[in-house]
């Protein structure tokens, strides 16, 4: 049981109430929070919103998402509706917006579709269609069987349902075939299907899981579209394959690449945590010219890193004591 004192702890540590918590102990003190799913632990994660950190903020939207809690949707839509708030910040409220699923956001979210920052658009395109489907025949049976029977492949709530034969459960023999890798490559790659179709074959590809899925998600990353490309960053940060290490060291280094796309490729790089990739995580984390999302996340990273090689349980853990991260710089 959380006490009055622990949410006071965890509080403490997400705002920065001392002024001297570092960035990667707050994130695992909203990460905790995250796993509380409570109206107190919603009311503490849009208090940060304050912050100047867009990572943080972003990190902020995304978590409430992801506890489906009706009560974060004011303190998400105030986000999406900031103009002055960072688009990386505005999108995560949006696609938060969809995660929670409920069907008075998409008027809401049909106000932004025509936005002149192509991430927010786009990120309202698809939630409205994550909402739709999740109220279709198809989305409902896949809803009723994930309550009852069925433990998915990730517990996360995606921005769009994989393809309908790769939804739940071990994929078949034929679903992981190199001609159905092939397919859901080429759904991926057509820029003139609607964007929540291409999604659903990339989380179908992230459920597939093999080497040549990596290699066709990696394919992604020549996309013009930076929500497309930190899209599968972040399934690569969920895959965990050593496979995908090349093509997202490739995306980190980039300098002209979308600050997003290469923030998103730091945390799965961090999560990954081969021991190629520290280096680099510490190289961009101290390259004062990088941009401050791109430094933030390779703290965050770093210490990801280090919690998946040590003997640390979980992550989430900021109620107990976290290895410390190796700052440099």
């Amino acid at each position: 049981m959380v006490t009055t004192s622990n949410l006071k702890t965890l509080e403490d540590a997400l705002l920065n109430k001392s002024g001297d918590v570092p960035l990667h102990s707050r994130f695992r003190a909203l990460f905790t929070l995250k796993s509380l799913k409570s109206e107190d632990a919603v009311r503490i994660i849009a208090a940060g919103f304050q912050d100047s950190s867009a990572l943080l903020k972003h990190e902020l939207a995304y978590c409430l998402g992801q506890m489906k809690l009706d009560s974060a949707l004011p303190a998400l839509e105030a986000r999406l509706r900031d103009k002055s708030e960072d688009p990386m910040v505005r999108h995560e409220a949006a696609e938060a917006m969809g995660a929670i699923s409920a069907s008075t956001s998409v008027p809401v979210l049909r106000e932004f579709l025509y936005d002149p920052e192509r991430t927010v658009r786009e990120t309202c395109e698809i939630a409205i269609a994550k909402i739709e489907w999740d109220n279709s025949e198809e989305g409902q049976r896949h809803w009723k069987s994930v309550k009852e029977d069925t433990v998915p492949l990730y517990t996360s709530i995606d921005p769009a349902p994989a393809t309908s034969n790769l939804l739940l459960g071990t994929p078949k023999p034929d679903d992981v075939s190199p001609s159905s890798v092939a397919d859901l490559q080429s759904k991926l790659l057509d820029t003139k299907l609607p964007l929540f179709e291409r999604y659903r074959a990339m989380f179908a590809l992230r459920n597939i899981g093999t080497p040549e899925a990596v290699d066709a998600l990696a394919s992604g990353f020549n996309d013009s579209s930076a929500l497309f490309k930190h899209e599968i960053a972040f399934v690569f940060g969920q895959l965990l394959s050593p496979y995908s290490v090349p093509s997202l060291l490739g995306v980190l280094r980039n300098q002209n690449e979308s600050e997003m796309v290469r923030h998103e490729a730091a945390e799965a790089l961090g999560s990954i945590a081969t021991p190629e990739v520290l280096p680099h995580l510490r190289e961009w984390m101290s390259t004062e010219d990088a941009p401050r999302v791109v430094r933030e996340s390779c703290q965050v990273a770093i210490d990801m890193w280090e919690h998946e090689n040590s003997d640390e349980f979980q992550y989430a853990n900021a109620l107990g004591t976290a290895t410390p991260v190796t700052v440099v710089g």
